[in-house]
């Protein structure tokens, strides 16, 4: 995709153009030919990954496919969104991979579901991330390091913010607590902020301790559900989607409702497993103290 690409409403406009096509009973080829533009492009604006979407053809295709002015509006509207760059572009050139397109998704959601055997971005303090960022890549130049640091404080503000933050329900394994990252301090204050953020009604943090081996009987690795909430008549705002994170490979998006049952599954077990959120709170701060003793 582009650089400037809006993913979110992209995917929306797509979804209900297919919709409407399939509504009406139109073929791809038959709706292409109508609206004079190839079935590859149509094809592309269905999948959200067309390198521009026209608002003269979006509203061509709602034309043809008989929508309502109301309707209409609409799609035009998630067109001029899907070209408006958001807060995260200035940060392009850092993002890694396909993350961009994470990013974007983290910061229209709802809810996010995540197990993680690091402590999570959303959830780290300034100089944790800075150690491990210094870590993955240590060349790095200094300021060069800062902005990443900075764009991983600034994706924080979701969870922060007064109106409707997101809500973070996290399951995090005991070894991300015993790993230490940059020293007994970091660790310390670390493993602090994250008992307080816990405290928070929006932040749900459970601790996966060693003592329960393999909840699955596998070792899932890092994932994120995400959750974008339900309209006036309670049905999906859109399709949930789990995010598979891989530190070596491009990330995994799996939007089948079989893979998001399957991780849905995992996760029930991971939470039924971990301890629960008091006496998760109680080990942060026990393992903190720990760390204090050695400074």
């Amino acid at each position: 995709m582009a650089e400037e690409d809006s993913t979110l409403p992209r995917r929306q406009l797509g979804r209900l153009l297919r919709q409407y096509r399939d509504e009406i009973g139109l073929t791809m080829a038959q709706a292409a030919r109508l609206v004079e533009v190839g079935t590859t492009t149509l094809h592309r604006l269905e999948r959200g990954t067309a390198d521009k979407v026209r608002v003269r053809i979006i509203q061509h295709l709602c034309e043809i496919y008989e929508r309502s002015a109301a309707e209409t509006t609409t799609l035009k509207h998630l067109a001029e969104q899907a070209a408006v760059k958001s807060w995260y572009h200035e940060y392009s050139g850092l993002l890694p991979g396909n993350f961009d397109n994470y990013v974007e998704l983290e910061s229209a959601a709802r809810q996010l579901v995540s197990y993680q055997e690091l402590v999570p971005g959303l959830l780290q303090t300034e100089a944790y991330a800075h150690t491990v960022m210094r870590s993955f890549v240590p060349d790095e130049p200094e300021p060069t390091l800062q902005q990443h640091v900075a764009l991983r404080m600034k994706r924080q503000l979701i969870i922060k913010r007064r109106a409707e933050p997101v809500f973070l329900d996290v399951v995090l394994h005991e070894s991300a607590l015993r790993r230490i990252v940059g020293g007994p301090k970091i660790m310390a204050s670390q493993l602090r902020h994250l008992a307080d953020a816990s405290t928070r009604p929006n932040i749900q943090l459970r601790v996966l301790p060693f003592s329960a081996g393999l909840p699955m009987g596998l070792v899932p690795g890092p994932f994120v559900i995400l959750k974008f909430g339900v309209n006036g008549k309670g049905k999906p705002i859109e399709p949930t989607v789990v995010y598979v994170e891989s530190v070596l490979t491009a990330a995994i998006y799996l939007e089948k409702p079989a893979d998001v049952d399957r991780y849905s599954e995992v996760s029930a077990a991971l939470h039924g497993a971990a301890l629960d959120p008091v006496n998760s709170r109680m080990l942060l701060r026990k393992i903190a103290k720990e760390y204090e003793q050695w400074m």
